[in-house]
């Protein structure tokens, strides 16, 4: 049986104007969930697949957000998106965590998946010393984000995530090739959707990303997964249907 690990990454401020493309998404292959850093989930999703709601700043904690993470009947929701970026120091987040997200697990029955940190020392340092302030109840699912040009350095990041946090299951929550060689590009996506389709710890991965228009200059045109009419590119229609995905 293949395996059905990837997650569409869909950006409402880049995909508002084209929501009828979500209708063009195939959710009967390994594309089976979508993530759109908010807590709301997307109207034009209707319904067609999981969606992984995200608490991605202190912001969404309270308010209308929070409400919409304790009434979602989704099972899966992260914690914090690259927080060592955003001025939220490990200390603070495990408090929050303590405060906020184990009771939405005791109360509500979610899994939960830690913060997702850049690749970086700095990112690696914030989330180590996170996940030892929380390790009376520590997160069912390590996030892990990835940015490079390198497929190689990509698994020997991840590979040394989850041997340094064996116990949980690893959720990439954000990963794309920074190349702007296409062909580059496909290899690195081709390698590590390939390579993690074939790892059993690795619960979930979405590539960066799906969007109109590319989010800053650190990412990579060719990665892109929709062209700015809200069409799909060539790569979208690999990770929506191809196991194993052809370079």
């Amino acid at each position: 049986m293949a395996p059905n690990k990837r997650c569409l990454l869909w950006d409402w401020t880049n995909t508002r104007d084209v929501p009828w493309a979500m209708d063009n998404v195939d959710f009967k292959g390994p594309m089976s969930s979508v993530s759109n850093w908010n807590t709301w989930t997307p109207p034009e999703l209707k319904g067609r697949a999981p969606f992984r709601p995200m608490v991605r700043t202190k912001d969404q904690l309270s308010g209308d957000d929070w409400q919409n993470v304790l009434k979602s009947k989704e099972h899966i929701v992260h914690f914090f998106n690259e927080p060592e970026r955003a001025g939220i120091s490990s200390a603070e987040a495990a408090q929050l965590w303590e405060q906020h997200m184990v009771p939405l697990r005791k109360e509500h029955g979610k899994k939960l998946v830690s913060p997702s940190c850049a690749s970086d020392p700095k990112g690696k340092e914030w989330i180590t010393d996170f996940l030892k302030r929380v390790a009376a109840h520590p997160p069912d699912y390590l996030g892990l984000h990835y940015y490079g040009p390198n497929g190689d350095d990509a698994v020997k990041f991840i590979e040394e995530m989850h041997q340094a946090h064996p116990k949980m299951p690893v959720i990439v929550s954000e990963i794309a090739c920074t190349s702007r060689d296409k062909g580059q590009v496909y290899h690195f996506t081709a390698k590590l959707a390939n390579w993690m389709d074939g790892q059993e710890w690795v619960f979930e991965y979405g590539f960066f990303g799906c969007m109109t228009h590319v989010a800053d200059g650190f990412v990579s045109p060719e990665a892109q997964l929709m062209k700015p009419d809200g069409h799909f590119t060539e790569l979208m229609d690999k990770l929506m249907h191809e196991v194993p995905v052809k370079a």
